[in-house]
């Protein structure tokens, strides 16, 4: 990185134009933190420079924001790295002090580099806020100025493990409403980044707090203090908090919530399920992350459909189904991709379903676990994981530790069925259409697949095992007599 700034010094010096690395760059410089980015402000357009700068580097120029001047070099020759280049405004004291954080408003000459720690320019105290590990905003105009500041404060506590100054969080409180009036693209981006870190429902529980929650969905506005019945420890919204925390538990998310005894010697857990959470989806988010956001929306339909029985017993009929078209529109309206979306609205709609998988205390059987994954297909694992941590966040202190054992062992079953035997899920091909078509005389159509579904279902419970005897499964289902 030194080598590139160094380079960007020396061009920028031809043309005597002056130069700063500020915010993010030196920030992590003083945390003794790697950066992938460097963030330079320059006294000049950035966007004639930028272009002379990516070409005499071998980078590639990308226009960020032409109105607010802001410009990027993306070089590739060995790790990416990217520069990105913002006009100075005035001078750069006068530059800093329109900055968000104390931690972000400090810079550093380009030609001070080699003495960082001696040449930081830090008007507002940004090096001490480190030391102390605070978020400190430079000033309430900060948050009016760019209110996705709102969002990024809690951000930059959740991964730097800071807390945030408490004029800063009132400022916050203050001005929540004003965040809607960003993108949607950079409400989802700052939000995903705090729901991915660890103890993601702590911060959940401060967006709450802090009223920038409720702007964001306002549809969980109703699950607060809503009731539930008698088996669970939290109403409605402290449930899908505690929910969060589960899912990290069960992850094995380092600092997670304990819920005691042997709950998680008893929960499945292996190093494929690892790998399989770190897979990343999307701009960067996992699935990690979306059963998070998953298990913070998967009741946002309850108190719609909460009703009562003649018995008094509370029931909410459909609230899964429901939920699933309440989350598809917070998906599309926050511009997550297509995958994302299916993804998240599949695990709220069957997230009831694992636990249904078995009957009177018996492992489910193989038809069962075949539809399973069948029918939930991309999220069939996710969603065991979001059935397992929906069950501790209902019992919560309640928990009994028989009943959890039964509930984790058929779901282990479950995984494990999928991960050794992929006849179970996947059954190979033995007969196709044309089999049918040609043995039988039937006419293309729907039915075909219907009757290919069967025989992959019988595949699956051991029915069927030969082209023969799949033949002789769709002789008897169209009603043929021998």
């Amino acid at each position: 990185m030194m080598q590139v700034i160094a380079k960007v010094r020396g061009l920028l010096d031809e043309n005597s134009i002056e130069g700063y690395l500020a915010g993010g760059t030196v920030r992590d410089a003083v945390m003794g933190r790697d950066s992938d980015d460097i963030d330079i402000v320059i006294g000049a357009s950035p966007f004639k420079v930028g272009r002379d700068l990516a070409s005499a580097m071998n980078g590639k120029f990308v226009p960020l924001d032409e109105v607010n001047d802001i410009a990027r070099i993306a070089l590739y020759d060995e790790a990416p790295l990217h520069i990105d280049l913002a006009k100075m405004r005035g001078s750069i004291a006068e530059d800093l002090s329109l900055r968000d954080f104390t931690i972000d408003a400090m810079a550093v000459g380009l030609g001070d580099i080699d003495n960082l720690n001696s040449s930081v320019i830090d008007p507002f105290g940004g090096r001490g806020d480190i030391e102390s590990r605070v978020v400190r905003s430079i000033s309430e105009d900060a948050f009016k100025q760019d209110p996705a500041r709102l969002l990024r404060a809690v951000r930059l506590a959740t991964e730097f493990g800071y807390e945030i100054d408490g004029d800063t969080l009132a400022q916050i409180k203050r001005n929540h409403a004003l965040i809607m009036q960003i993108s949607a693209e950079r409400v989802r981006d700052e939000l995903c980044r705090i729901i991915a870190a660890p103890k993601a429902a702590v911060w959940l529980r401060m967006l709450d707090e802090l009223g920038l929650l409720m702007a964001v969905f306002p549809e969980l506005a109703e699950t607060r203090g809503a009731e539930q019945p008698k088996e669970h420890y939290w109403d409605v919204l402290q449930h899908s908090f505690e929910t969060v925390a589960a899912i990290e538990f069960l992850l094995h998310i380092e600092g997670s919530q304990h819920f005691g005894g042997d709950i998680l010697s008893l929960s499945p857990w292996s190093t494929e399920l690892e790998g399989y959470f770190s897979e990343e989806i999307a701009g960067g988010r996992s699935r990690m992350m979306l059963l998070k956001l998953s298990g913070l929306l998967h009741d946002i339909a309850k108190p719609q459909t909460r009703m009562f029985e003649e018995s008094g017993r509370m029931r909410f009929f459909g609230h899964s189904q429901e939920g699933a078209e309440v989350v598809r529109g917070i998906m599309e309206r926050l511009k997550f991709s297509s995958r994302e979306r299916e993804m998240v609205c599949a695990m709220v709609e069957h997230h009831l379903r694992p636990g249904q998988l078995a009957r009177d205390s018996e492992l489910p059987t193989r038809r069962a676990v075949y539809r399973y994954f069948r029918d939930v297909a991309d999220v069939a694992i996710d969603t065991i994981f979001l059935n397992l941590a929906d069950h501790l966040a209902a019992r919560g202190p309640m928990i009994e530790q028989d009943k959890w054992r039964e509930h984790a062992d058929t779901l282990r079953y479950v995984i494990e069925e999928r991960f050794r035997e992929d006849g179970v899920v996947k059954p190979p091909k033995i007969i196709d259409g044309n089999d049918i078509i040609g043995k039988y005389g039937l006419t293309p159509g729907p039915e075909i697949g219907r009757l290919l579904e069967a025989v992959r279902e019988a595949q699956a419970s051991g029915e069927v095992a030969t082209k023969e005897e799949a033949l002789s499964l769709v002789k008897r289902l169209i009603g043929l007599q021998s």
